[in-house]
């Protein structure tokens, strides 16, 4: 079974959910929480960085696009980052690029360690509550 974890890093005008591990069927139910857990922090924007996943799918990619049709409906801005060329190549022949806001890297504040303010998602929170607190375990497929 496929091991995928997020976390949660939230800042005053955005939240960044960094994924790592690998993103199929079988976890596109955490991808969907996780997203819904960082909307609910109420930012104009969520960044998505998919620099840590080995591989994505196209159920994972689907929540994404639906994820960022609602931000964009309420006004707000999703953007994914670090994907790897063959998740970009996914969402190319998937024909998704253009409901998809691709960037480069996501690079870390100037003079901040790399875990700075990382906030790892617990998988039982309902998707509805807005993520506070310490650090906690996250993960699927433990």
């Amino acid at each position: 079974m496929p091991q995928l974890n997020a976390a949660l890093v939230p800042a005053p005008a955005q939240v960044v959910v960094r994924f790592t591990g690998d993103a199929d069927l079988s976890t596109e139910p955490f991808v969907a929480d996780v997203l819904a857990q960082a909307a609910g922090l109420g930012t104009r924007q969520v960044v998505v960085d998919l620099g840590g996943t080995r591989f994505w799918d196209c159920s994972c990619l689907h929540a994404l696009v639906a994820f960022t049709r609602e931000l964009e409906s309420d006004g707000r801005a999703g953007r994914i980052v670090g994907a790897l060329p063959a998740t970009r190549r996914l969402i190319a022949m998937a024909n998704l690029t253009g409901d998809l806001q691709l960037d480069g890297v996501l690079a870390a504040p100037a003079g901040a360690p790399a875990s700075a303010a990382r906030r790892p998602v617990r998988r039982s929170r309902p998707a509805a509550a807005a993520v506070t607190g310490d650090l906690v375990a996250a993960g699927h497929g433990r």
